[in-house]
């Protein structure tokens, strides 16, 4: 994969890219996960994109979600953040025009990265053809509390702990997908998450998906299976392939 520089709201960032052999195909946007930076998925998302003839796009959108992070409150959902996945796109699609089927760009994430494709499908939700969120983070502020050993990072992202003021009980708000259900049920998603998931749990998704039914959503599918906090690859590959197919079986 190669380095691939681009413009976003404040400057210039970063990404990984690999551009597909034909015409007109479909972008992968592939998001890494809480800890990690850009580079954390090239081998589970560039070999199978590979093999479908799928550009890829690994943006960083200003790095892990950790304390030792510089520019941590920029991370985890900030306006900034999703901009930078957004923007990774836009620059893409003008410098590659005739490799890209804009009615074919697809979304991937797990765990932080699963929380960042809510996040970029809830702020432009008519962009993406279809997400793929796995095991995702939906509630920060009930995530601070149900894992102590993330809970340093979450408060260090959003400026305190929450309750400490409006303006930090604001940060976890804006950043939780549960706060973007009528964004989101405007989108088309698949909801992975593992029953015996130890690090976020399911009910996360659970309550996303009922919101969403509640919401009136009818796009959005939710997958509860048999396994902990997982990513499955092939599968998250397979929704998409399916949705692909269906676009242009119904033209």
């Amino acid at each position: 994969m190669q380095e691939f520089v681009f413009k976003s709201v404040d400057g210039e960032e970063k990404a990984l890219l690999s551009i597909a052999q034909g015409k007109r195909r479909p972008l992968l946007v592939g998001l890494h996960t809480w800890s990690a930076d850009l580079d954390n998925q090239v081998n589970s998302y560039g070999p199978p994109a590979k093999d479908r003839d799928w550009s890829l796009i690994l943006p960083s959108f200003r790095g892990p979600n950790l304390v030792t992070n510089p520019r941590r409150q920029q991370a985890c959902a900030s306006p900034l953040a999703i901009a930078d996945i957004l923007h990774s796109v836009d620059a893409f699609c003008e410098r590659y025009p005739e490799k890209i089927d804009k009615d074919k760009i697809y979304l991937l994430g797990g765990s932080g990265g699963g929380h960042m494709a809510l996040c970029a499908l809830a702020s432009d939700p008519k962009r993406w053809r279809m997400v793929s969120s796995w095991c995702p983070i939906t509630d920060l502020e009930a995530w601070h509390s149900e894992n102590p050993n993330y809970a340093p990072h979450i408060a260090a992202c959003c400026g305190g702990e929450p309750g400490e003021s409006p303006q930090v009980d604001w940060e976890y708000f804006r950043r939780s997908p549960i706060n973007m259900v009528k964004k989101l049920a405007q989108g088309r998603v698949f909801i992975n998450h593992g029953k015996y998931d130890p690090s976020v749990p399911y009910t996360h998704s659970l309550r996303l998906y009922n919101a969403l039914c509640e919401a009136g959503g009818h796009s959005q599918y939710l997958n509860i299976f048999p396994g902990g906090h997982d990513l499955y690859v092939q599968e998250a590959f397979a929704q998409l392939e399916y949705e692909k197919e269906s676009s242009e079986l119904s033209g």
